[in-house]
């Protein structure tokens, strides 16, 4: 890859995409050998930057770099100097400074990542910050669709839930879009924003306020979290009141095609915007998304840091 740093994809072309793609391929033959590991950044040290919880994403990120044999050193903004007032500049430069190469960075607020990467030496990689983007989740999506379907071009793909929040969605339209998927954004009108804003990013996609009629013909559906970390109150009726008019139930699940993936980037609020039915059968791909994103974590790391 001739860039970087991994922040967003709303600037990577399709070309690169399919390289990270079959890169993973060969890390995920790598995950699959009886000893998971490769010798490909032996010396270097990966710095994860946590400042907002996590588990799969910052999990996956640590086993992908020590199957690397990378160094790996996991920092969270509870404990240390960042607490005492340290500027987020001072914490990047400190890690520099004690022999950091590579640093993933979880953010709350969007930009901070371009802001890290101004002032590090090395590669840095989104692990998603506010509502901006996800990068890595969005290309293990890519990655689980075409691993199952075969391509990724020509897919009618639905993103269904709490659109406006949602960094992993606009990473994930990005990334389909680019590799000439059709997207279908379906949510209330509350939690997706004004259309015009969506329509003029991504002139291609489609928006729809009915599930029911926005399912017709998906191969896959993607249901969000409702994030009520991030949002304003009064954006919903209730949660039982979302669930009966966006949520995949298990009545929905019967009206989908027996090979329409069901996906969803975690944590999931099973019972709101998922059934349990639903996240537990047999299209749906939701595990294996899991699984995936270590080896496409693999791919990035090797890519930008190798």
């Amino acid at each position: 890859m001739s860039r970087r740093h991994m922040i967003d994809l709303d600037q990577i072309s399709a070309e690169e995409i399919e390289e990270i793609l079959v890169t993973t391929d060969s890390m995920k033959e790598v995950l699959s050998r009886e000893i998971k590991q490769v010798p490909a950044l032996r010396g270097r040290t990966v710095v994860n930057m946590f400042f907002e919880e996590s588990t799969r994403t910052r999990i996956s990120f640590e086993l992908a770099a020590r199957a690397l044999s990378a160094n790996i050193v996991n920092f969270t903004a509870r404990g240390s100097s960042v607490e005492k007032g340290e500027s987020l500049i001072d914490t990047v430069r400190t890690l520099q400074a004690l022999g950091a190469d590579m640093v993933v960075i979880r953010h709350s607020q969007s930009g901070a990542p371009y802001l890290v990467a101004q002032h590090f030496h090395g590669p840095v990689i989104n692990a998603g910050d506010g509502r901006h983007a996800h990068p890595s989740q969005a290309l293990l999506d890519l990655f689980t669709i075409r691993e199952r379907l075969g391509q990724l071009a020509g897919l009618k793909v639905v993103i269904v839930g709490d659109i406006l929040h949602s960094r992993v969605a606009r990473s994930d339209i990005w990334g389909l879009t680019r590799m000439g998927a059709h997207v279908t954004l379906c949510a209330p009108p509350t939690l997706l924003g004004p259309s015009h804003y969506w329509l003029a990013t991504w002139p291609g996609i489609s928006i729809s306020h009915r599930l029911d009629a926005a399912l017709e013909g998906a191969d896959v559906v993607m249901a969000l979290r409702i994030q009520k970390e991030r949002m304003q109150g009064g954006l919903l009726p209730s949660l039982r009141e979302y669930s009966r008019h966006y949520g995949l139930t298990p009545e929905r699940l019967a009206r989908l095609g027996e090979h329409t993936l069901i996906m969803h980037p975690g944590p999931m609020n099973e019972g709101v915007e998922i059934s349990p039915e639903a996240a537990t059968a047999p299209n749906s791909v939701i595990e294996a998304q899991v699984t995936n994103g270590v080896a496409v974590r693999m791919a990035l790391l090797y890519r930008l840091g190798g």
